[in-house]
């Protein structure tokens, strides 16, 4: 299979040349030690996969950072972050840039150790799984704004997918792009190596067939509120239990935890978070939804594509060194009056904020959608210090336009 270029080349190349380490995460299979061997050919490439190799790291690190000296990159570092300490001698002792290029795939874990072991010396860039506009070849790399100028900015080289159900249902792991690749394998195999190298690295989980469960449950809630309890009733454990496996599928890369949005004047918001699976195609093999037909006409289809398009607006941000996760949230509450002076549950799917201006966003899975499904954007008026700006429902209609004044509805493969 041919290489597929990636957003975040331009970025990593960029801190490669600013800074003396930068620091590649994201899930397993996401392709971030093809992408860096595919950057830096000239740089000798070390893997902590190889337990001979991990052995020395850690057994004798002095003497592996003089046989391994820069430029270099380390691949899985999440073996070795005692190395760090190393890294950051060496950081010091060196005036170049580029020296250390280092991966791995537990990122909010290897983000922790690098900001405590290396601050100001290294950059960390997030790799997700493919984005639509990688799968396109789309060059076009900015993050995803709901207003007429992106819109027309993007017109100049969306492109139109097939059958957008295959791209979510098949994922956005870079190896299932070759269609010689056995879907179901391909998950099957995911799971195992997941399960038992990451799960058990990440936590003693003494039964790996109730995290497996565990997963499947949590795979069938993707889009929804994240509730302890139901998941805990379900599969028999404990809420302590479920919220140390949530937070071992957030370390990993696997689900993405939205934050409500919190404002002293929304004071009937909920503050529950939404949780997403990253790759749709992973959440689809756990719910066994097993071809895109079914996927697209099911119970789910709804939200699926919300996942899909949640995961590729943080898939632009990311791709650019932006850190979405103080840009995006969603709101759901009580805070909408009515005409008669009673007040109604509302929400808005997601919130991007920008400048201080908010950026409402609703999600539909249909073609035809109205501007009456937006009524929920008006509680941000109520938010003193901040703008409501232009709002959007993002579907599967065949064109942008104007629903009515600040509201737009855009294809998702504008994305």
């Amino acid at each position: 299979m041919n290489y597929i270029h990636r957003s975040a080349e331009a970025l990593v190349q960029k801190c490669d040349t600013t800074f003396k380490c930068i620091l590649v995460t994201g899930a397993r299979q996401t392709g971030k030690s093809t992408m860096l061997k595919k950057l830096f050919p000239q740089k000798k490439y070390v893997s902590f996969d190889d337990p001979f190799i991990e052995a020395q790291a850690k057994d004798e690190p002095e003497t592996f950072m003089m046989l391994n000296a820069p430029p270099v990159v380390f691949d899985e570092v999440q073996r070795v972050t005692d190395l760090f300490r190393y890294i950051k001698i060496k950081c010091d002792e060196e005036r170049d840039k580029g020296l250390f290029c280092l991966s791995g795939s537990q990122p909010f874990e290897l983000m922790k150790n690098a900001s405590e072991s290396l601050s100001g010396r290294v950059s960390i860039i997030e790799l997700s799984g493919l984005s639509l506009r990688e799968i396109m070849g789309d060059a076009f790399n900015k993050p995803f704004l709901p207003t007429v100028e992106y819109i027309l900015e993007r017109s100049k080289a969306a492109k139109t997918p097939k059958n957008l159900w295959k791209i979510i249902h098949r994922g956005s792991y870079p190896e299932l792009q070759d269609e010689d690749v056995d879907w179901g394998t391909f998950y099957a195999s995911y799971v195992k190596t997941y399960l038992e190298r990451d799960v058990r690295s990440l936590s003693a989980v003494q039964n790996l067939d109730d995290f497996r469960k565990f997963m499947v449950a949590v795979a069938t809630r993707t889009g929804q509120r994240l509730n302890y309890s139901n998941i805990a009733d379900e599969i028999g454990k404990d809420q302590t239990t479920v919220k140390n496996w949530i937070s071992i599928l957030e370390a990993s890369g696997i689900v993405y935890l939205l934050e409500p949005y919190t404002s002293s004047v929304l004071k009937r918001a909920i503050k529950t978070p939404k949780l997403y699976f990253r790759d749709t195609g992973l959440a689809a093999y756990l719910t066994r939804w097993l071809t895109p037909e079914t996927l697209a006409v099911g119970a789910m289809n709804g939200a699926f594509f919300e996942t899909f398009v949640v995961s590729e607006i943080l898939k632009s941000y990311s791709n650019c060194g932006v850190d979405y996760r103080y840009c995006v949230s969603y709101y759901r509450g009580k805070d909408k009056q009515n005409k008669n002076g009673t007040n109604s549950e509302s929400e808005i799917d997601l919130i991007i904020e920008e400048n201080g201006v908010l950026y409402p966003i609703e999600i539909k899975s249909s073609a035809k959608v109205t501007a009456d499904e937006t009524a929920a954007f008006t509680v941000l008026d109520k938010i003193e210090g901040k703008k409501r700006g232009t709002g959007a429902i993002i579907c599967m209609c065949p064109q942008p336009g104007a629903l009515r004044e600040n509201i737009l509805q855009i294809p998702v493969w504008y994305l």
